[in-house]
């Protein structure tokens, strides 16, 4: 289904620079095909899925007409169905990634899949969700993806403390990407007070960007100033550059090093939501733009391509823009245009726009049990 990337140039400059690049995608063709072991043979190093990723791949029916048959034999529930395929995708790509994952001591190599997003307000339920993930996937470089809601803070506590890695998803505010650090924290400082090996517990707080720039452009257009007009494209990389100034005073802490000592590993921003949702930017702005030491970049295939093949990596550009990233937001919100508005408004969507796809995956497993003669 996927070809090896030709030029991997660009990527090998990205590891050099020290961010890990991922991809945003998964599908059991592209399993099967090679194609994932393609990529990784091109310098991608882990993967990501979501509940549209799933969507799209399952809901297309390729590749998964035998397990769909078994299952409908079975006369399992569809939400069982969805969950049976779902990890049966994410272990065989762990399996891809193992030797990745060995040779990073952990780092990289990484698959995450997400809790169901159903239960994104549900402290306990998301725990007990990432336990029977983790239990189902049964492979060492699993990441359970949790989504940073108020009430999956205390949820990401009690995994990481379990000894769970975790991908804490869908963080869009410097607020709450602060509160997701002290969670992790937490986390850690719980699996030590239960006698864990701190080196073997991972994560990612996956920071979320071109929509950032979609909300706030649509604002800025709408007033239509020449000042408004000259702020567009500008917020997402503020707000993720501000993010990693957070995270370097954060893991510069005495609180962190105390853990540090105990051979903790950091928990490493991921720049998600990479790909350009504005036909008029570079394809590769959010990847140009965002390179900095300790970090990840998940992109969907696209962004992927059109980094290797043009993409522009000239160093660190993130830890020297500081000042005008403050500015830049500072300047956002002088023209009326409210930062913590815009951020709980991507949060309470991108939850939503989850459990739209989740909703429509498990109609898809839906019919495709009941034309194989099976109600589910």
């Amino acid at each position: 289904m996927t070809e090896a990337i030709a030029t991997p140039g660009a990527l090998k400059r990205l590891a050099d620079e020290g961010v890990s690049v991922w991809l945003d995608d998964l599908s059991r063709s592209r399993i099967t095909s090679g194609g994932l072991a393609s990529l990784v043979d091109g310098g991608v190093v882990g993967v990501t899925t979501n509940p549209s990723i799933f969507q799209a791949a399952i809901g297309s029916g390729e590749g998964y007409e035998e397990q769909l048959t078994e299952l409908a034999v079975r006369g399992v529930t569809v939400d069982e169905a969805v969950r049976m395929m779902t990890t049966a995708d994410v272990r065989a790509a762990a399996d891809v990634l193992r030797d990745v994952y060995t040779l990073s001591d952990g780092r990289d190599g990484r698959v995450s899949i997400e809790v169901d997003p159903r239960l994104a307000h549900r402290t306990e339920a998301t725990v007990a969700e990432a336990k029977q993930l983790a239990w189902l996937v049964d492979r060492p470089n699993v990441m359970i993806k949790i989504p940073a809601t108020r009430a999956g803070l205390p949820a990401i506590t009690e995994v990481i403390g379990l000894g769970i890695s975790v991908n804490v998803t869908l963080i869009f505010s410097l607020e709450r990407y602060r509160e997701v650090m002290d969670a992790y924290l937490a986390g850690l400082e719980k699996a030590r007070e239960r006698g864990l090996d701190l080196s073997k517990i991972h994560s990612v707080a996956s920071f979320f960007v071109s929509r950032v720039d979609s909300e706030i452009d649509k604002r800025l257009t709408a007033l239509g100033t020449d000042e408004a007009l000259a702020l567009k494209g500008r917020a997402a990389l503020a707000n993720a550059r501000l993010a990693y100034e957070a995270y370097e005073q954060v893991f510069g802490s005495g609180r962190w090093q105390a853990l540090a000592g105990d051979r903790a590993n950091k928990q490493r921003p991921l720049w998600a939501s990479t790909g350009v949702k504005d036909p008029a930017y570079k394809d590769t702005l959010y990847v140009d733009e965002l390179v900095a030491p300790g970090t990840v970049n998940t992109m969907p295939e696209a962004t992927l391509k059109a980094t290797a093949d043009h993409g522009e990596i000239t160093g660190d550009t993130v830890t020297g823009g500081y000042e005008q990233a403050r500015a830049d937001l500072a300047s956002v919100e002088r023209l009326g245009v409210s930062y913590d508005e815009v951020v709980q408004q991507l949060e309470d969507e991108g939850v939503a726009k989850f459990e739209t796809a989740w909703q429509e995956l498990l109609d898809a497993v839906t019919e495709s049990l009941r034309n194989k003669g099976v109600e589910a």
